[in-house]
Order: C-alpha cells, then structure tokens, then sequence
C-alpha cells in the first residue's frame, strides 16, 4: 500500500473515532469550517473529523480516472489532473466546492450538455453511512442511485473514483448574442444534438441573460495548437516554435462577464476557463465593490475568490449589516434570492419573461445539462431528470427589496410554483419552502427514506427534509 492510500486509511479512521464519540441522539454533522451552501445549519458542539480526507489520492494518467477524498476541493482535484492534460467530466465553477459536495449535493458546468453532473462520471465510491460503517457502492446500488442529492442524509463520502476526459491547455471562446429567448432555447436544442454551431466543434457552453432581449451563449472549443493534433513531425515541430496567440487573464483588472457584451472571441487558458466564474463569483463580487477600478486595485488578487466572498456574506448575515443601511436609507427590506433551477429548454422562455416580471434580477447565469442517467437509463431517484431531455440550468444569486413581507420569501416561494408549473427542479444547496408532501413528491421522498432506513437504521442522521426545508 502505498503512503497516499496509507494516509487515506488513517483519515478514515479518525473519521471512525470521532463517530463513535458522538453521545447516541446528538446530530452528527461535519466538523467542517467552510460550505458552498446557502441555508442555514444548525450549530453543534460535535462533529465528524474530516481532516486528511481533502486531498488526490492518485491519478491514473492512462485508465484516466482519479481516486479522489470526499472533501477534496476542485480546485485541488485540478492542480492534481491538469498536469497530466486531464480533467474531471464536470468540474463546478467555484474552487471550493468539494468532490464529495457535488455529488451528494449537485454541481454543473459548462460540460454538463455532454457529461451530465459530476456524480454521472463516478465510477464508484465509499460512504460512511449513518450506521458508522464504511460502505463501497457502485452505480446499480441502491445507495449509489440515490446518493445524488441527499446531502449528507444517507451519509458522506470519503473516496471517490471518477472518470477524467483529456483536454488541450487553451480553450477557444465564442459569445454569440440572442434578442430572442425563442431563438436562444432553439439554439441550445440544437447545439445539444450536434455539438457544433456554425460548423465548429463545441466542447463547452453556458449563457447570460443580461436583460430581456439581451441574451448570450458562450461556444467553448478546446483549442488544440498543430502541434497536438497529429500531424506529420515537421508540421508539429514548426508549430511548436511557433508564437502562440495570447490569452486573456481575468484576475487582474479586467472582469470576466463584463466581456461577454464587449467582445465576440477570447482565447483562455484550461486553468483559466475552468474558474473563470470565481474571480468575481460570476457577478456577485460587484455588492462588495471589487469591480471598481480602484477598489480591484486595492484588493489583494489572492482575496479575489468566492469562498472570501461567500464569508462576507456570512458576516453581514451575522451583524444585519445590509438590513441595518436599507433601514437607514429608507429602502424596502430584502430577500435573500439564491437559487440554481433547472426548466425543459422549451420552457427557458416562458421562465425568464416570468422571472424578469416577477422577480426582476439580472444578470442570470444559463447552463444547458442533459442527464444519462442511472447505469440501467432510468432517471436517478431523489433528483428526478429526464434522462436524454435538454434542461437548462438557470442560476441567480441576489437581494430583492420587497418589504415587510420579505421573511416570508414570497419571490422564493413563486420560483418554487413555477418551476414546478414547468416540470422543472430547484437544487436544495439554499432555502427551500415546501410543504412535505410537496418536497417528498418531487424529491422522492419514500425511496429515500427506505434507502436511508438500510443504511441509517438508528436515524442519526438528519433526513433530507429537516437539512433542507426545517434547517435544522
């Protein structure tokens, strides 16, 4: 055994230890200081001790797949791939999400029209469950069907082989703009079927809508120079000596979205395309002032991220700060408005002239998915897509001044009814509002619970509904 798998053995087994020092009855959760989740959680004096489970433990360059610890951050299972010209299926846009998250708990990129989401490439995977167990799972099991959006309710898991696709080290950027969402979703559809637009290849895609009637898609192509595309040696050795066209940076000045309006092509690099959205955390980075010229300046690069970010957040939900200045300048009170929700692409029209009427925030991220499915085809039990059907993730992240009623979250709960009117799903990684009835249709609720009754006999832990509807 070599020391990486020995190291991974002894982190499972503190894991183990600090279970087992859970008293019977108290919550067990994460002793995790960091989340890309945006509900609540429930403080506790006892959590399960991760520490060593965040980490590569090898990379199989020529079987392409990666062993990966559950809590091993993207932006590490990057540094680890990247070298070797390989890269996860889907890799989420925010560095920090962790391997282990995206499974249980979702993710999407720009890849997703062609891979599905992350836990469609895992090959297979062990899970502490709630029985203190250590179980391997692979696709057809029970647990591995319907791990994927259970966020922690069945367990967590600790390792995970995923497959890797190889890719070139530049990535070619086209942002095609739509006046029309009819034109747009036709586009998408299209785009899906073929994996080419204009007659060139597509290995990426994702979209803005800036505002109505101002839409965009971004054509990604990897970008591979002469050199790497087989040619005869003379070719590919001229081609190498050759000056390479340069790439964009958007970690400096310059702000990645803004781009999108101001320029047709770009040319990145892989390392860059892939968090090319955490710079500025898409567009979120604007509410602290890190888009300012001079501010940007000011603030250090290495704090240019969305997990400083995401505190920053977490600290002005702690000190009220934003309610306290609304009040003091005499604005209406605010929701909070985080969602990623999933609509058929024939519907993505019909939302957003909703969402601009209704809700009226902008930008909005658009990312199109198609789901395989589970290894029999069938569609995976607690996140419900069509397998083979175009979606089209749309994601918004924001405040909306409503006023008194805000507690209620009336706009988030106007999201949920619709996305429901249009056969669509709501990610759970924020606050959700449905009754349970309501949550355990859409969620599947039965299944989960037998699923989580085999491996959770004791229940100690907390079911899906309490994590994501009671907050607890």
């Amino acid at each position: 055994m070599t020391s990486s798998w020995q190291a991974h053995e002894a982190a499972v087994a503190r894991l183990q230890a600090s279970y087992d020092a859970i008293p019977a009855g108290s919550p067990v959760r994460l002793a995790k200081k960091t989340s890309n989740l945006f509900r609540p959680r429930a403080a506790t004096s006892h959590g399960l001790d991760v520490s060593g489970l965040d980490g590569v433990i090898e990379v199989d360059p020529v079987g392409q797949t990666a062993e990966v610890q559950g809590m091993c951050t993207y932006e590490h299972l990057v540094e680890a791939t990247l070298p070797h010209g390989l890269i996860p299926l889907v890799v989420p846009q925010l560095k920090t999400i962790t391997l282990g998250g995206a499974v249980t708990g979702l993710g999407i990129e720009s890849t997703s029209f062609r891979s599905g989401l992350p836990h469609e490439s895992v090959e297979e995977m062990d899970v502490f469950t709630g029985a203190g167990e250590v179980v391997t799972t692979r696709p057809g099991d029970d647990l591995f069907d319907t791990f994927p959006n259970s966020y922690g309710s069945l367990g967590y898991a600790t390792r995970i082989r995923i497959g890797l696709e190889r890719v070139p080290d530049r990535v070619e950027l086209r942002h095609v703009r739509f006046d029309d969402p009819g034109l747009l979703s036709k586009t998408i559809a299209e785009i899906v079927e073929t994996r080419e637009h204009d007659g060139l290849q597509v290995d990426g895609l994702d979209g803005v809508a800036f505002a109505p009637g101002e839409y965009y898609l971004t054509l990604a192509r990897w970008f591979e120079p002469l050199a790497d595309r087989g040619d005869a040696p003379e070719a590919s050795r001229l081609a190498a000596l050759a000056p390479q066209p340069p790439t964009s940076d958007y970690t400096g000045q310059q702000v990645y979205y803004r781009s999108i309006q101001q320029r047709q092509t770009d040319l990145l690099t892989m390392h860059d395309y892939l968090w090319r959205w955490d710079t500025d955390w898409f567009w979120c980075s604007g509410a602290f002032g890190v888009q300012n010229p001079t501010v940007r300046r000011l603030w250090p690069r290495r704090y240019r991220r969305s997990d400083v970010y995401h505190r920053l957040i977490g600290l002005n939900r702690r000190t009220g700060f934003m309610d306290w200045l609304d009040r003091r300048k005499g604005r209406p009170q605010r929701e909070m408005v985080v969602q990623d929700v999933e609509v058929p692409v024939e519907r993505l029209g019909e939302f957003l002239d909703w969402f601009d009427a209704e809700v009226g925030m902008r930008p909005v991220w658009l990312c199109p998915l198609v789901s395989p499915g589970t290894s029999t085809g069938a569609q995976w039990p607690t996140y419900p897509l069509r397998p083979g059907t175009t979606y089209v993730n749309v994601g918004f992240w924001g405040t909306v001044h409503v006023g008194p009623e805000a507690p209620d979250a009336p706009r988030n709960r106007a999201i949920e009814a619709k996305v429901m009117e249009l056969g669509g799903h709501k990610s759970l990684y924020s606050e959700a509002f449905y009754d349970r009835e309501t949550f355990d249709r859409l969620y599947d609720g039965p299944h989960l619970a037998a699923v989580k009754q085999q491996y959770d006999p004791e229940d100690r832990l907390l079911s899906l509904y309490d994590k994501a509807v009671r907050d607890r």
